[in-house]
């Protein structure tokens, strides 16, 4: 589910914070490989690994990011447990659909739970939203990083990106944390070849709650230009940037073993909670419905605040 961003774009009108002119051209559906149907089978959630609305390149970031997880930390994770009719759904008229993938760690594992998912979200105007989301959080057992991963395409020649590892202890008070984790990693150097972009922007949320919550290194921009160079940058700026991002997460943060004291684990389950709460009430309460309807709206986030709060 689309934790991060789906907030500020549920309706491509008045939530960008510098000009965009978003063209409702659909895209091309394209249509699975043998090895793609294999990776389905393999991770057991087959419409999760489909992509039907997306680009190549954007679809082929999707794929790695989610199978690197699952290969990487499968030895430390529980199945699914998410029901069939909220790892695959649609409104009435099917126009919107969505996919939810969460499975959460086995009780010995540093892994709160990953989740993943895709939305596509057919618009009045014509146009089209598509939402792409992984997400990992870990335990209050260490206070490393979450990973968060969020591309929504607005039209062929518009995109937002957020790529971070979200901080959990205050920056100024721990500044090892900072250091090591920010500092004397690649995460800034990465920031700033995206940035160099020319159509590259930053990306400034409405939510100053959103804002906060955002490490220094953190990727929030907007991408604007040509359909066919969107296709470009995605291949070749975003997708080694999410890679890279990823592989320092699952090296660096989920699993390294990090003595956290009792006491500070009781401030790192509060802090974790209140951020996913709030993501959800900012975020989901009131978009979910709109889109799906209540009924489906009510399933899909039962699972979500499960997962959230377990």
């Amino acid at each position: 589910m689309a934790i991060g961003l789906h907030h500020f774009v549920h309706s491509p009108v008045g939530v960008l914070s510098f000009p965009s002119k978003i063209a409702t051209k659909r895209l091309s559906v394209y249509s699975l490989s043998a090895s793609s149907h294999m990776e389905q089978q393999h991770i057991g959630a087959p419409k999760l690994m489909e992509f039907p609305h997306l680009s190549d390149p954007h679809r082929a970031l999707m794929v790695h990011l989610i199978t690197s997880i699952e290969t990487r930390l499968s030895s430390q994770l529980l199945p699914s447990a998410v029901p069939p009719d909220v790892q695959y759904y649609q409104n009435q008229t099917g126009a919107s659909q969505g996919t939810l993938h969460i499975r959460s760690g086995l009780p010995s594992s540093l892994i709160d739970f990953y989740l993943a998912s895709w939305l596509h979200l057919e618009l009045p105007n014509g146009g089209a939203l598509n939402i792409t989301n992984v997400q990992g959080y870990l335990k209050p057992s260490t206070d490393a990083p979450h990973f968060q991963f969020e591309l929504v395409q607005c039209s062929p020649s518009f995109f937002i990106f957020f790529l971070d590892i979200t901080p959990r202890k205050d920056l100024v008070l721990h500044p090892d944390y900072l250091e090591i984790f920010y500092q004397n990693t690649k995460l800034e150097e990465i920031r700033q070849k995206l940035d160099k972009l020319p159509e590259t922007r930053p990306y400034f949320s409405s939510s100053l709650y959103f804002r906060g919550v955002v490490s220094p290194t953190g990727i929030l921009v907007g991408i604007e230009g040509e359909a066919e160079r969107m296709v470009e940058i995605i291949r070749d700026y975003v997708a080694p940037a999410s890679k890279e991002v990823l592989e320092m997460w699952l090296e660096k943060c989920a699993r390294d073993v990090r003595e956290v004291a009792e006491h500070e684990r009781g401030v790192l389950r509060t802090r974790d909670l209140l951020i996913k709460t709030k993501a959800i009430e900012m975020d989901l309460s009131s978009s979910m419905p709109r889109q799906f309807g209540q009924e489906v709206a009510d399933r899909v986030l039962a699972v979500i605040r499960k997962a959230f709060n377990s």
